[in-house]
């Protein structure tokens, strides 16, 4: 497709408004047109794609199949557009935005207890935090700062050492209950909960401590750590877990160690920024308030 056969972001945004509405003349309204000039920007669309994208069936619209699978790509587009509208409009002058990727579990228990503050010190410093799990080029995402677990190591980037971690079993109270352990093969009478980023996790805490189980690798498995520990806490059955992140349920009594063994992980957090960004502000200032809050 040669570009000057590309959709207008104004076909794509009557065919998401129409879509959305299954009607021409109440996506006109919302868009401020007339319901032919919305027809004839889904007609030219149609045309571009070679695919029928509505049909009418005793008068009401239905998207097709194609149009169906092309609405999720357009919104795609329309949703990146937004953003990075919205990122040059706070970039630079009076306030920048400082973009920074980080663990989920990691970023809601330990990074936003931290950045209580930041915001009086740097009001002209805008924070854009997201969700990364899978790895990344910081800067093909213009992400400024990132927090991770692993070695250490990020291409053309600093990375600075922040928290080891020890891993815990935990589960819920009553799913102890009736139960004696009185060894670490005892957990497989309850479902191990798995976690995705450490498919290794329960076969290296069983092994530290001399055992095997064919049941390592056997049980639901979460994305998240939250979501693991979330599921313990639902009685769901045991998870393996950082201790830090798990702290504030254990001393509220909402989970408990059935086994008090914790195996201390070969990897660390680090926080890492692009070595071409040490010198600027907002890296500076964000890495320094951070530093400062290390415990």
């Amino acid at each position: 497709m040669s570009r000057r056969h590309l959709p207008s972001l104004a076909g794509l945004q009557c065919f998401e408004a129409a879509a959305r509405h299954l009607s021409f003349t109440r996506a006109a309204d919302e868009l401020s047109l007339t319901q032919s000039a919305v027809s004839k920007q889904v007609a030219q669309l149609e045309s571009i794609l070679e695919h029928p994208l509505f049909r009418r069936i005793r008068r009401r619209l239905h998207l097709t199949p194609e149009g169906a699978i092309y609405l999720g790509e357009a919104r795609k587009i329309l949703a990146q557009v937004e953003m990075s509208t919205r990122y040059m409009q706070s970039y630079g002058g009076e306030a920048d935005v400082l973009n920074v990727a980080t663990l989920p579990t990691f970023g809601a228990r330990w990074l936003i207890p931290r950045l209580n503050g930041f915001r009086f010190r740097h009001p002209n410093i805008n924070l854009n935090i997201s969700n990364r799990v899978e790895p990344f080029d910081m800067q093909q995402e213009r992400v400024e700062v990132a927090f991770f677990f692993g070695h250490g190591a990020w291409p053309k980037a600093e990375c600075i050492r922040l928290l080891e971690e020890e891993i815990v079993p935990v589960c819920s109270p009553q799913a102890l209950e009736g139960m004696r352990v009185e060894e670490p093969l005892a957990l497989t009478r309850l479902v191990l909960l798995q976690s995705a980023t450490r498919p290794e996790a329960w076969h290296d805490w069983f092994d530290a401590q001399g055992q095997y189980t064919e049941h390592s690798y056997h049980g639901p498995r979460f994305d998240t750590f939250y979501m693991a520990l979330r599921a313990a806490q639902a009685g769901c059955g045991v998870a393996l877990v950082p201790r830090f992140l798990v702290q504030e349920e254990i001393d509220e009594g909402k989970l408990v160690v059935p086994w008090p063994f914790s195996l201390k992980s070969r990897d660390a957090y680090y926080m890492a920024y692009p070595e071409h960004m040490a010198d600027l502000y907002k890296v500076r200032a964000f890495i320094d308030w951070i530093r400062e809050r290390i415990v």
